[in-house]
């Protein structure tokens, strides 16, 4: 057993070892490693091993299975910054021949195209990968489960069609490139496609029994863009911090943001989540989490972050089963994110206070609905109702003068700010709604106009 701490409490610190200790036991596995991070630091690693004086440690390496997942993600957004491919491409586009052709970028990062979920036997996770030389061993013969776009159904031949992808599309092998454009920028020394010492065995232990069998790690081949990475704590950590801030040297902010935007309807059950592109979605005690769970036989990993709480958790282990280690990295997101809650930064004033929009805030009314209209720091408009649940919306400015919603019910829809003949503001227009200073206020455009005698009493 070791663990070790900068910042959290004692008592947390107890809390985080007491949960891996029985993950550990409970889950019957050789080892299992796990670290937190609050504001990009590590402030905790802990582990437990069946042999002492053998844990592993941020720097060991387990395999991260469909963790990959999301490396590969990233690539295909690159690529869509540069201007290589449109997300609504169809794959034909890129590349061609692949008998899918007509399912888009969008669809395979989603899990939407409607592909099988793994590709045809033998067990393409337990058998090397020469055996599925092309991507037509890798498709195999029945390759539509569903009509592409209607509902996310996984697919781990999907995201080795994206790989082949980012192949085509960068002339390197797909290894290559995420060297060269995400591990290298990102300072992840310890993440390879290949084993690297030191790193865990991965093992099965049998259900009935307190006995292992060793697991194969084969070279997964054209199903590495789908699984194959290694990695270790404290690299996953770091894919975690550019994950919620992103980094210019490989994937701007907005399209970090893109990745933890679900994006495919989902069949899940309650509480399940949904899936990015590239990343899942999950609801859990109340917070969202984002990341991504892998498995590969012998491991198990989990990589959730909660952007509210800034808290990041890994979960590494070296089973095939046991231990459920996405709810184990939920459990220690939740016990740091409610044993010390997130401090607030202080309140500031804006550097500057445009008269203009000052006099844009405040209320206004969607036909009585009143709603309210706010000034951002990063001098944003933000609309949102005055009491409780509704419609409402995050914008930003154009240089057109007008405003793009940025989320909400809103997205993408343009507000426009309209002025009367004298330049006063007479109301404002989001997507065709009229928002007025006053309800029904008969001064401005209000659709289907507004009765000549006005406000009235029961008695009129």
């Amino acid at each position: 057993m070791t663990y070790s701490s900068e910042e959290l409490l004692p008592g947390t610190q107890r809390a985080l070892l007491h949960r891996i200790a029985s993950a550990q036991a409970e889950g019957r596995t050789p080892s299992l490693v796990a670290a937190v991070q609050r504001q990009g630091r590590i402030v905790w690693n802990g582990s437990r091993s069946c042999v002492d004086g053998h844990a592993p440690d941020s720097d060991t390496q387990f395999r991260i299975g469909s963790l990959t997942k999301t490396f590969t993600a990233v690539l295909v957004l690159r690529l869509r910054d540069e201007g290589l491919l449109d997300l609504d491409d169809p794959l034909e586009k890129h590349l061609p021949g692949t008998g899918i052709g007509g399912v888009t970028v969008l669809q395979l990062l989603g899990h939407s195209a409607g592909l099988s979920a793994e590709s045809p036997a033998p067990w393409w996770e337990r058998t090397p990968g020469t055996l599925r030389p092309g991507l037509a061993d890798v498709l195999g013969e029945q390759t539509r489960m569903h009509p592409p776009g209607r509902r996310h159904h996984y697919s781990n031949p999907g995201y080795s069609v994206l790989g082949a992808l980012i192949e085509a599309v960068r002339g390197a092998s797909w290894a290559e490139v995420l060297q060269r454009e995400i591990l290298e920028p990102l300072g992840m020394r310890r993440t390879s496609t290949w084993p690297q010492a030191p790193h865990a065995g991965g093992w099965a232990v049998h259900p009935w029994a307190d006995a292992m069998l060793p697991e194969p790690a084969e070279d997964l081949g054209l199903m590495a863009p789908a699984g194959q990475l290694w990695s270790t704590t404290a690299d996953l950590l770091r894919f975690a911090a550019f994950l919620v801030e992103g980094d210019d040297r490989v994937l701007g902010a907005a399209s970090v943001e893109e990745m933890r935007a679900p994006s495919a309807p989902s069949k899940f059950g309650p509480g399940e989540g949904a899936y990015g592109l590239g990343l899942q979605v999950v609801q859990k005690s109340g917070r969202t989490l984002l990341g991504h769970t892998g498995s590969l036989p012998g491991f198990l990993a989990t990589l959730w972050f909660s952007i509210e709480d800034d808290v990041a958790v890994v979960v590494l282990t070296n089973a095939t089963s046991g231990p459920l280690v996405g709810t184990i990295a939920a459990d220690l997101v939740e016990i740091v994110a409610e044993a010390e809650p997130r401090i607030p930064e202080p309140w500031r004033p804006l550097p500057e206070a445009d008269p203009e929009l000052l006099a844009l805030t405040g209320p206004w009314y969607w036909g009585t609905h009143p709603n309210v209209l706010r000034l951002t720091a990063d001098r944003g408009l933000e609309l949102g109702p005055l009491r409780g649940d509704g419609r409402g919306a995050r914008f930003v400015a154009q240089p057109d003068g007008t405003w793009t919603g940025l989320d909400g019910y809103y997205a993408g829809e343009t507000l426009r700010v309209v002025r009367d003949v004298d330049g006063r503001v007479s109301h404002l227009d989001l997507g065709s709604f009229v928002f007025t200073r006053e309800p029904y206020d008969p001064a401005s455009a209000v659709p289907g106009g507004v009765d000549a005698e006005g406000w009235r009493g029961l008695g009129a």
